[in-house]
């Protein structure tokens, strides 16, 4: 499972703190499997149009934008901004693929498929 925390720099230095003094002591590493987030950021992400669109992803290997625009009912400029914030957060992965005599297509894939996600907000 892949948590997603809420939480400051220094939350995520204190996280790594804990992990150098196992080290340190010579005990086993407790793995974290953490992806720490701005309050804001995380906020921005719980959006319903947002995860609906995490929700899409989750379901595909990968998709085109254009697909997503229409199967979403999303505009350019919105999807744009779903999409910079997920791959902030190492969430998606974004390439570009050639589409024979037509130009480039973005590629978008999911990178915790088969993960479960969950959703932190400590206050």
């Amino acid at each position: 499972m892949i948590n997603i925390t809420s939480g400051s720099l220094d939350d995520f230095f204190d996280s790594a703190l804990q992990t150098a003094k196992e080290i340190d002591e010579n005990r086993a590493v407790t793995p974290k499997h953490a992806i720490w987030m701005e309050i804001d950021d995380l906020g921005k992400i719980l959006k319903p149009s947002r995860t609906a669109l995490i929700k899409y992803l989750r379901e595909k290997d990968s998709a085109y934008y254009s697909d997503i625009l229409n199967d979403l009912n999303k505009s350019p400029s919105s999807l744009n901004k779903d999409l910079e914030l997920l791959v902030k957060y190492e969430l998606i992965n974004i390439t570009k693929e050639v589409n024979s005599g037509h130009g480039v297509k973005k590629v978008i894939r999911p990178l915790y498929i088969n993960e479960d996600l969950e959703f932190r907000a400590a206050v």
